[in-house]
Order: structure tokens, then C-alpha cells, then sequence
């Protein structure tokens, strides 16, 4: 759910600039601009909810690239897990 969120979030802020830069129809604005306030909320409450740390929740706050770091520092902090802790996937099935 975060990878989408975060998705969404930086592909609507690049819409609204591109929009903002050519042509600046209402239209687009109307429509994108509650999408990505929704998807910025979405990774802000999921990136807390996760309770990972103070580095997340203030990466979260960032807006339009906020969920990528977010995912970044997530991926890395899995990776420096104990490796009885992390979640085994078993290969080829």
C-alpha cells in the first residue's frame, strides 16, 4: 500500500507542475490536486504507522518525494536485520 501511495504521490505532483508549466487547465488541477493531497496523507499515517523511527516519520513529511525515501530507508533497514528475523521467502515456489 505504500509503494502505491508513494507512486501516486510523485506522479500527481508531476502532473500538477507539468500542468502549472504548459497549459494550467482547471480541470487537471481540480482533479490531481486531491489525489495527491490524499496520497501525501496516506504515506504520512502509513509511514507512521509502521513506528520505524523519527528518520521515517520526518522523511514522510516531504512532499511528492517524501514515500520514495520512506521506501528507501525501509529497504535498507530491513536489510540490516538479524537474519533470523527477516521474513524468509522460499525459492522457486
Amino acid at each position: 500500500m505504500l509503494r502505491i501511495a508513494a507512486g501516486v504521490e510523485l506522479v500527481s505532483l508531476v502532473v500538477l507542475f507539468t500542468n502549472i508549466a504548459t497549459v494550467h487547465w482547471d480541470g487537471v488541477s481540480s482533479l490531481v490536486g486531491p489525489a495527491h493531497g490524499c496520497a501525501y496523507l496516506i504515506v504520512v499515517v502509513l509511514a507512521f504507522a509502521r513506528r520505524a523511527g523519527a528518520r521515517v516519520g520526518s522523511a514522510a513529511m516531504v512532499p511528492g518525494f517524501g514515500g520514495l525515501i520512506v521506501l528507501r530507508l525501509l529497504a535498507g533497514s530491513a536489510d540490516r536485520q538479524p537474519l533470523d528475523q527477516r521474513g524468509l521467502k522460499s525459492e522457486g515456489g
